[in-house]
């Protein structure tokens, strides 16, 4: 199995440096190769400065191959050519912005059997808000006020982005609608990895993550392991 990195957003920016180094890191190094997928910009055609955005940020840490894959929606997600280039990147990256178009662009596609072999190869898989969200077994859609089911990657779990901003408006909305499931909440410039040699999730950036169950909630800083008691590993 391979790594899951979660960012809470603002994702190319300041402290942001220590999760992406160190997934580039674990994903071979500065010759691995980077595929960026900007589909979850696409629906306010921001997908290609977004695109340009982290393609921009990743060469500055070192990366000597990085792409952007022209998957934009359901449709080209389909697309055989696509789907074969994605299954020879070493870290793919999804972008922010909507999930449900997101997670509707990927469900059940040739490009999501890709990234799926790329993390079951050993490869690292990352996301950034709602590319963060949707990898998860729920995500909760603040346009329709509603729970949808995400990709599945880290089970009985759904994440809450920009945590910093949004969790006086989030978790209580999130603990009606998913009472039995743990939120998990990511601060900006801040993202989890699933990288700790005891089994478990390191904290990088600027912010923190915290695991809210039915009864409890715990803050981990920069540098703290959530250990896979406290939270599941990765699942496909």
């Amino acid at each position: 199995m391979g790594f899951l990195l979660l960012a809470g957003g603002a994702e190319f920016s300041g402290r942001m440096i220590d999760a992406d180094r160190r997934a580039i890191e674990l994903a071979g190094g500065n010759a691995a190769r980077i595929d960026i997928i900007p589909a979850a910009a696409a629906p306010d055609d921001n997908h290609r400065r977004a695109a340009q955005k982290g393609i921009h940020w990743f060469t500055k840490l070192g990366a000597c191959h990085v792409v952007s894959q022209p998957l934009i929606d359901q449709r080209s997600a389909q697309r055989p050519e696509i789907a074969d280039s994605l299954r020879h990147s070493c870290f793919i990256y999804l972008l922010g912005g909507f999930p449900s178009h997101l997670a509707l662009s990927l469900r059940d596609t040739l490009s999501w059997k890709s990234i799926q072999t790329v993390f079951t190869g050993g490869g690292v898989v990352g996301g950034s808000s709602a590319g963060a969200m949707v990898l998860c077994q729920f995500f909760y859609d603040p346009a329709g006020d509603r729970i949808e089911a995400g990709l599945g990657m880290l089970p009985g779990t759904c994440v809450i982005p920009h945590h910093n901003r949004h969790r006086s408006k989030w978790v209580n909305r999130l603990r009606s609608l998913l009472p039995d499931q743990l939120l998990l909440g990511i601060d900006e410039r801040t993202a989890i990895i699933n990288d700790a040699a005891a089994g478990g999730w390191i904290v990088y950036g600027e912010g923190e993550a915290v695991v809210y169950s039915a009864s409890s909630r715990q803050s981990y800083a920069p540098g703290n392991i959530i250990y896979y008691n406290e939270l599941q590993p990765p699942l496909i």
